[in-house]
């Protein structure tokens, strides 16, 4: 497997993933956008702002600077919901070009960084570079049960969908 496809492959589905999800997240109130609904950080607002907080302030910055912020995963970074989602986005969008900087060795090395209390870490490249895009799977799954149990659309975000619509596009002229 080529990491260098396979990760750009990823990013763009992410970059896509997190447009579908917030479309469908622009059509909720602010009552409910900021409602406790049960969700680990507790409301949409809060973890949409953890996914910028743990994939773009902690997780970029690790893999493309090696710095690591001291920030906690609950902090809020962007109360604006509409600054918040185009941060979303221009992070989720500046993944692929990243990716394809790196070397193909750098994929089976390690990454060393430092924890959010500053402890030294080591662990597999590859594997926390997906650990990054399936964290903002899950985030993104459980806003989708929530806009459900508000009674609002949810968008499809399987992967495979997104590969199909990628393979149509591929073949136009």
């Amino acid at each position: 497997m080529n990491p260098h496809l396979h990760f750009a492959r990823q990013a763009r589905y992410h970059v896509w993933a997190t447009h579908r999800m917030l479309d469908a997240v622009s059509r909720v109130s602010d009552d409910d956008y900021k409602r406790d609904l049960g969700l680990f950080f507790k409301s949409i607002h809060g973890t949409l702002n953890h996914l910028l907080v743990g994939e773009h302030l902690l997780w970029y910055a690790r893999f493309s600077k090696g710095a690591s912020p001291l920030l906690g995963l609950d902090t809020e970074v962007e109360p604006d919901r509409e600054r918040l989602g185009q941060a979303l986005k221009g992070g989720a969008a500046n993944w692929e070009h990243l990716i394809a900087t790196w070397p193909v060795e750098r994929f089976d090395g390690p990454l060393d960084y430092k924890t959010m209390k500053g402890v030294p870490q080591s662990l597999p490249f590859a594997a926390t570079l997906a650990h990054v895009f399936n964290h903002a799977t899950h985030h993104r799954g459980q806003i989708t049960a929530a806009l459900t149990a508000l009674g609002q659309p949810a968008p499809e975000l399987d992967w495979v969908v997104h590969l199909q619509l990628e393979a149509t596009e591929s073949k136009k002229p």
